[in-house]
């Protein structure tokens, strides 16, 4: 789960991270009596979507008197913003972030993440700060350093001075740089996130060190420890078939092919999106309607799928377990029914009670593709939608 910049910073300051003052704002006019309320002389008006960029899309302004600001407020509410992490059909900006101006002498990078390959909370830092992270990892690595923690052991002031030398830094700066970084690190723990991104960490002209953008990412698994975080999300910010498909407790996320895929089990899902692509075509979503799937909850995904306009073929794979297949072939027929199915459908069951769903769909009187295997069914669903185009 995402949240804003504004809700990042203002749980970060719990924590002893130094931000600067700020407020939210819907209109501009709201904008404008927050501005007033911080004083000036310079602001900075921040469009607020979960998208990284936004000042190369014209989503942030630095203004210097109050009408400018309520003139940067309106443009920036309402605008589509379009940066590099939206995609080409951007995102609705439905509010903005008012903040101080400081005065800056450098910017540099800090992230925290889990790295996967160590088990470890890695810390990333580079002295290229407001840049994409990507950029300075292609073309100049040497400025990146990563320091990984034992989450058994915590942070010791060594990590931290490491990654503050490490950018450079030294005497004030350097130590203000450690208070960050450790508190950064405690917010990571205790919030359970995935990813705490600060993108520029800027270094003042008084060699202050404050966080001038923050980004945050949670991990979902974990949102029942943390209620307050979890009202801070934002669902217009969110696909809304995902948002759909978790009402009906369906593992959800739209891709940009063109066969929809409806799967039982995440590894399974993602071996027949692998297959997809390996016979030629490219999948539609993930979706994983779980071990313990209703005909209910089969018919949903069914809809789900088929509000993406961009199928045109499903492929349902499905390995009975805990699952009958004839339970699935129940779904699948009501729903291809219900939904008057205009589009090829490859089914390929395996497992409990595989013959007895098989013959469901057989004697359903739907133009049902049947498949042996999963090889078999990828090619047989890329070709029926090379056929229907």
């Amino acid at each position: 789960m995402n949240i804003h910049e504004y809700q990042a910073k203002a749980l970060l300051k719990r924590y002893g991270a130094p931000v600067l003052k700020g407020g939210v704002a819907y209109t501009p006019q709201e904008a404008v009596d927050v501005a007033k309320e911080l004083g000036g002389p310079v602001w900075v008006v921040k469009a607020q979507i979960h998208a990284g960029g936004r000042g190369k899309g014209g989503g942030v302004k630095v203004v210097k008197s109050v009408d400018e600001v309520k003139e940067a407020a309106a443009k920036i509410i309402g605008m589509t913003l379009v940066t590099h992490q939206t995609g080409p059909q951007g995102k609705l900006v439905k509010r903005v972030y008012v903040e101080d101006g400081c005065a800056i002498a450098n910017e540099l990078y800090l992230s925290f993440l889990v790295d996967r390959g160590s088990s470890r909370i890695a810390i990333i830092a580079s002295s290229e700060g407001g840049m994409d992270i990507e950029e300075v990892a292609a073309h100049t690595p040497e400025k990146i350093l990563t320091v990984t923690i034992d989450p058994a052991s915590g942070l010791s002031g060594f990590h931290a001075r490491k990654v503050a030398y490490g950018l450079g830094l030294n005497g004030k700066a350097a130590g203000n740089a450690v208070k960050v970084i450790q508190s950064l690190y405690n917010a990571f723990v205790d919030l359970d996130c995935a990813l705490l991104e600060i993108n520029p960490l800027v270094v003042t002209k008084s060699e202050d060190v404050v966080l001038l953008d923050a980004k945050m990412s949670f991990d979902s698994n974990a949102l029942f420890r943390h209620k307050d975080v979890q009202e801070l999300r934002d669902p217009d910010e969110e696909d809304p078939m995902e948002l759909e498909a978790a009402k009906h407790e369906l593992n959800y996320i739209k891709l940009d092919g063109n066969i929809g895929c409806m799967v039982n089990g995440a590894g399974l899902a993602m071996a027949t999106m692998d297959i997809i692509k390996l016979s030629g075509g490219a999948p539609a979503n993930f979706l994983d309607v779980g071990g313990g799937a209703t005909r209910e909850r089969v018919t949903e995904a069914f809809k789900i799928i088929l509000s993406d306009r961009n199928v045109e073929g499903i492929l349902v794979n499905i390995f009975g377990g805990i699952m009958r297949c004839d339970v699935i072939a129940e779904g699948v027929v009501a729903a291809a029914k219900e939904v008057s199915l205009s589009v090829p459908l490859v089914v390929r069951l395996e497992g409990t009670n595989v013959e007895l769903g098989k013959k469901i769909l057989a004697e359903s009187g739907l133009p049902i593709i049947a498949a042996d295997d999963l090889g078999d069914a990828a090619r047989k669903v890329v070709k029926a939608v090379k056929e229907a185009a």
